[in-house]
Order: C-alpha cells, then structure tokens, then sequence
C-alpha cells in the first residue's frame, strides 16, 4: 500500500466526527474506540500522556508543550488536528511529520484490525478514529521508543475517541468559547463540563486562562471530583507583555518573587495566552520530576511556529513591508477567535480597514464572526474551499450583506485562489489582505500564495 491507496482507504469510511455525537453521545465514539485499540493491543498503553482539550489554541499549546519536551531531550509524539496540506501533519515524532512511507505502512499494518472490527459488526469508524488508531500505533512501534505522547483532542473532550486512557501526567484545558453548541452544550459551562471529561483521577490539570467564570467553576468541580491538583493559570502566574512587533512577542511570566521571560515568534494575544500554558504545564512537569530547564521552556517556545496562526505570508521581509499588499492568514472559526484576529490586526498593523477573504464551514456562525470582523471591513470577499463541508459562498455574501454592507462591499468568489487574486485587484501597497475561516481556506491560501512551498510550510511546525 502507497501513500494514495492510504488515504483512499482511510476515506472510504465516513467522516462521522460531527454526526456520531447525535444528541450529545457519540456513536463511534468511545465503545467502538476502545474496541478496535482493545482488538489492537491497547497501543494508546505504556508511556506518559499529555492530553488536551478546548475550544482555542489546542494546536498551538500542543505544539509547543511537545517541542519543550523535545528541547529537554526526551522522546515525543504529537497527535494533532487538521491538517493543512498533508494528513502526516497530524502525527509528528520530534518536531518532524511522520513520513509518508511510514504512514502508508501504518495503514497496511492497522488494516487487519479495522476489517475485523466491521466484520464484527462495528461499523461506526471514522476517519478521524483511523487516524487516531494510527497515531497510537505508531507511537507504540517508534524506535527509539517515546517517552511521552501529547494528543490533542478532536472535538469535546469527554465522548472524545481520544479519551482513552485510565490515568494521565497531564489535562490541559485551553480557552474555552461557545462551540459546536448542537454537541456539547449551550453555554461555557456546559461545553466545560464536557472538556473536563477528559480529566483522570489524581492528575494535574492546567487550565488556560478563561474569560468564563461558569468554565473555571465547571473545571474545578471536576478537578475535585477525581482528586485532581488544578494549576489555574490566571491565579497562579502572572502575564505581561513587554514587546511586541512583527517580529514576535516577548513577555514575562511572574511565578511568586521570580520572573520567567520568554519569547513567542506567533503573533496576537491568544499566542501569549498559548505560550504561557504551554510553560505552566512545563513547570508543572518538573515538580512530578521531569527534568526541564527554564532555558528549555524558553528554548522549545521561541522555535515553535505553527503556520496559518495569524501567520504573515506575503509583503514582508526581515520585519520590514516591501511595498505590496501584506497577507495575512488566520483561522478564526468562531465568534472568540474572529475577535482575537480582529484586536490583532489593529494591534500589529495600526489599521482602521482591511479587505478579508472569508470562508467557512456550514456548521459555523457567520454572524457571530462578521460581528467581530465587521468594524475593519473595507471589502469581504465570500469564497470556498474544497471541503465538502464547506458553506455556499453566496449564503456567507447573504449574511454579511444584512449587516449594511452595500453590493461593492461584499464580493463573491468561487475557490480560493480566485478570492486571493481579486481581493489583489482591489488591494492597493499599503493595504492589508486577511483570508480567515476554516483551517481548509487557510491551507488553500497558503498553498496558492507560497506556490510550491507546502513542504517547507508544514515542516515549519
């Protein structure tokens, strides 16, 4: 099997990810998950675990906690999601992507496991729980062998297919906002309820700082419920930038009388947010006895780039701007991230209006979103990726149309690249181009503008 005969065999089962949590209990899910690892040989078994859920920032956090731990020199596997270009984006050990050789054997190798399990009547899987059953497996066959897995949760937390595990080092919760709220409840509470499933007994969890009160609350009652030791990060450290500019953000994070400075190349306030976490759980580590400097903290945060966060793609060099309309990709996917892209852009670029290519899924808010973006529309740009999922571009030029735009304002495209080379036309030097949405516009974007550098755009990470 090649890298190609893989991914069509993995999709040909359903992308059920969505549509199997019903009335908010899956249907793939965790019995069927832990069915197949269980016919599997319970690979998710026998290393550290750090686990985390939330609704923003789980891919950046996760990141970065796995090249901390890479910095100080131990063994690490990063299960993330999606994917911008490549499905071996998802499963790194090292910092590097699996190979595609690999990935492709992985599948061979599991294969006998999935047919098996649908043969026995379990025909629930899905992409994502394939690829979740590939990750583990992989960790579990790595040579040399890994010390520690980071696994970053899909959607929820508590019906997860990633939650797997008895016992964990670590549960990290990162921000949490109003989402997927057919699945996982109506208010930040309940959603919190939920991401605090995946917290075990007796481990420690860190939690992000939250805007919510009702989350914090949802979060330690269940930290208190399984004996867990709670590192609220709000309370217990004390954030202040110091520097920001194009270049990145310094800032300093207070622990009692001692001061930890560090340094995130990521842009906007969220990234602070996410490095912060991200040192907590790192610090969090070494009173369980992992050796990690403060140098290795500083060291694993400033190489982590995550691309299409906030990223800066084209009309720049060496912190300074070239003279053509700056390029700017973000996926803000709900009303809290749109708002942190919108604060962003003014901070960074000094801005009053922009012209924003927008597109988005179907089971997203658009209004919600546009609310944010709105004050610093100069044009909107509704397009679509090649996600089946994605929505009618016209329906998203429908909604933002009855937020008082007139029909010069709001434009329609029909792919990506299409959206790019208007919103071009229309961009004079000193303007500023932000494509936002879904992390698929994102990965189109940055292939149609970057032409040919997807690889070294995904092995940034």
């Amino acid at each position: 099997m090649n890298y190609s005969e893989a991914i069509a065999y993995i999709q040909s089962f359903p992308d059920m990810e969505r549509a199997t949590y019903g009335a908010r209990g899956p249907t793939m899910g965790l019995p069927s998950m832990r069915a197949l690892l269980e016919r599997m040989g319970n690979p998710q078994l026998g290393r550290h675990t750090i686990h985390i859920a939330g609704s923003k920032g789980k891919g950046s956090t996760s990141t970065m906690i796995a090249r901390i731990l890479n910095e100080a020199g131990l063994s690490v596997a990063l299960y993330t999601s999606p994917h911008l270009f490549d499905y071996c984006e998802r499963i790194s050990f090292g910092s590097k992507p699996v190979d595609r050789d690999r990935f492709a054997k992985g599948i061979q190798e599991i294969k006998p496991f999935l047919e098996a399990e649908r043969a026995a009547g379990n025909n629930t899987i899905s992409t994502f729980g394939i690829l979740t059953a590939l990750f583990f497996h992989l960790v579990n066959h790595a040579k040399p062998a890994v010390d520690w897995q980071v696994v970053e949760v899909g959607i929820g937390g508590r019906y997860d297919v990633t939650n797997v595990f008895a016992s964990k080092e670590i549960a990290v919760i990162t921000p949490i906002s109003l989402e997927h709220t057919e699945i996982l409840g109506a208010t930040q509470t309940e959603i919190a309820a939920n991401k605090a499933g995946i917290i075990t007994p007796q481990c420690t969890v860190v939690l992000a700082p939250q805007k919510d009160q009702g989350a914090r609350t949802a979060i330690g009652r269940r930290c208190g419920e399984a004996h867990a030791k709670l590192v609220d990060v709000a309370r217990e450290y004390k954030i202040r930038v110091e520097k920001q500019d194009l270049n990145g953000q310094r800032f300093s994070l207070g622990i009692g009388q001692n001061n930890l400075s560090l340094f995130t190349p990521m842009l906007g306030a969220h990234q602070v947010t996410n490095a912060a976490t991200s040192a907590a759980v790192a610090l969090a580590l070494r009173e369980q006895g992992v050796p990690i400097s403060d140098e290795q903290i500083k060291s694993g945060i400033e190489k982590t780039v995550v691309p299409g966060r906030f990223e800066i793609i084209s009309g720049i060099s060496n912190g300074q701007r070239t003279g053509e309309p700056l390029i700017v990709v973000d996926a803000a996917h709900n009303h809290e991230s749109a708002q942190a892209l919108a604060e962003g852009l003014k901070t960074f670029f000094g801005i009053s209006s922009c012209i924003f290519v927008l597109g988005l899924n179907t089971d997203k808010n658009i209004s919600a979103i546009w609310k944010q973006l709105l004050g610093l529309s100069k044009v909107c740009i509704a397009t679509r990726s090649q996600n089946p999922r994605s929505m009618n571009p016209h329906d998203i030029a429908e909604v933002v149309s009855t937020f008082g735009s007139t029909t010069a304002d709001v434009r329609v495209a029909d792919s990506i690249p299409q959206a790019i080379e208007q919103a071009r036309q229309i961009a004079g030097a000193d303007d500023v181009i932000c494509i936002t949405g879904s992390i698929y516009v994102v990965g189109e974007a940055l292939e149609h503008v970057l032409k040919g550098k997807k690889g070294n755009v995904a092995s940034s990470r």
